[in-house]
């Protein structure tokens, strides 16, 4: 079946899941663009600010699966409308806000509403196409985080830049409210009658072979995120001028585009095996900035490097959640579908804050060895995976 098969209903619901996506990635990364905006405007440091990314992906990594399994019950159309509308709401407070308790509150709350609703996205996208076209769909929800680097984030930047970094979350805002108009006329009404008890959702979380594939994104995520919260202030240190650090992180973001599609690639076959190879180039991306930096040159060819390597996980990880799940506890659907988001941004906190811990002790390069270190680990533990993954066939 050719993607062109798809009738025009569900390519609606894809794009508008989509751009759900893309506005939910918008506000979560735009961060790491404004990053010294908010610092130099609330009189902080860079790695206290750099705390609003770690809070962010630990907020939404610790209650999207309770919120998850406490609401799998809720009709899932209007549950997602109310939750776009309170994120309408807390990005609209983050524009007047004038603290950073206050803001990192706001970040906090606006985490736990975004992880619930990429979950929710994830699902409504799975339950309502046919079952040839889930990879399609899941790729494009996918796409839109890709998207919010490409387009999201320099945009957000240049508000920063030009007017005020509290601006940036007008931005986020409008978006907002943009997704909700389209969630309301698109979305389909899905009633969920069925309760999975909690000890049935989190019982998945007890198999060994869960926990280990739940931490394989995690630390790959773990080792971008420590190196990318830091980017401004790192092309900062190679003189770039401060008007080109906005195309320069939506050249970041466009090169994400190319390793979405070798994520795909990649996930076609043997995707685990291929993974454990993958951590390895990435550790030595990684690390090679250390030295690297020293040339503007050399220093953005790495960092492109860096950008191409970022998520070349995602789909492979994605799926192989899911087939685990399948296989250990078919019941929490809810919570295997927000595992992966979970894991990057426990992978995300994980990253900038052991990156923010080096960076406040005076270097800042230091934080490339921090990200390849993490790297490594995440391809040790693809290697043990994979080898379990072989000795289960070779049983069966």
């Amino acid at each position: 079946m050719h993607t062109t098969e798809l009738p025009k209903r569900h390519w609606l619901l894809i794009l508008t899941l989509t751009l759900l996506t893309f506005v939910l990635g918008t506000s979560e990364f735009v961060i790491v663009g404004i990053l010294t905006d908010i610092s130099s405007s609330l009189h902080i440091t860079n790695a206290k600010a750099g705390t609003l990314v770690s809070a962010f992906a630990i907020t939404f990594a610790i209650a999207t699966p309770l919120v998850m399994s406490a609401t799998s019950h809720f009709s899932k159309r209007k549950w997602m409308l109310f939750l776009i509308g309170l994120f309408i709401i807390l990005n609209a407070l983050c524009v007047i806000s004038t603290t950073y308790v206050m803001l990192l509150a706001l970040r906090m709350m606006t985490a736990i509403v975004t992880g619930v609703l990429i979950s929710l996205a994830m699902i409504v996208a799975s339950e309502n196409m046919p079952i040839a076209k889930r990879g399609l769909a899941i790729s494009f929800v996918f796409g839109g985080f890709t998207l919010a680097n490409v387009i999201g984030v320099p945009i957000g930047t240049v508000i920063a830049e030009r007017y005020d970094w509290n601006a940036t979350f007008l931005l986020t805002t409008l978006l907002g409210a943009i997704a909700f108009l389209a969630s309301f006329f698109i979305l389909p009404t899905m009633h969920s009658p069925f309760r999975s008890s909690m000890r049935d959702q989190f019982s998945l979380l007890t198999h060994p072979r869960l926990l280990m594939a739940f931490f394989i994104p995690s630390l790959g995520f773990g080792a971008t995120y420590a190196v990318y919260t830091y980017l401004v202030p790192i092309l900062k240190g190679m003189e770039a001028p401060s008007g080109s650090i906005s195309w320069i992180l939506f050249g970041y973001g466009f090169i994400s585009i190319f390793s979405n599609i070798l994520a795909g690639k990649i996930a076609s076959y043997n995707a685990i095996g291929r993974l454990r190879f993958v951590f390895l180039i990435q550790a030595v991306v990684l690390i090679s900035l250390y030295w690297t930096t020293d040339n503007f040159i050399f220093g953005l060819v790495n960092i492109s490097l860096m950008s191409l390597m970022a998520i070349l996980l995602t789909t492979s990880t994605q799926l192989y959640l899911i087939d685990l799940a399948g296989i250990y506890q078919p019941k929490a659907t809810g919570l295997a579908a927000s595992l992966m988001p979970v894991a990057s941004n426990v992978g995300i906190a994980f990253g900038s804050a052991l990156g923010g811990i080096v960076y406040h002790q005076g270097n800042l390069m230091s934080v490339t060895w921090v990200g390849g270190l993490i790297a490594i680990l995440a391809s040790l533990l693809t290697f043990l995976s994979h080898r379990l993954d072989q000795k289960q066939k070779q049983a069966a």
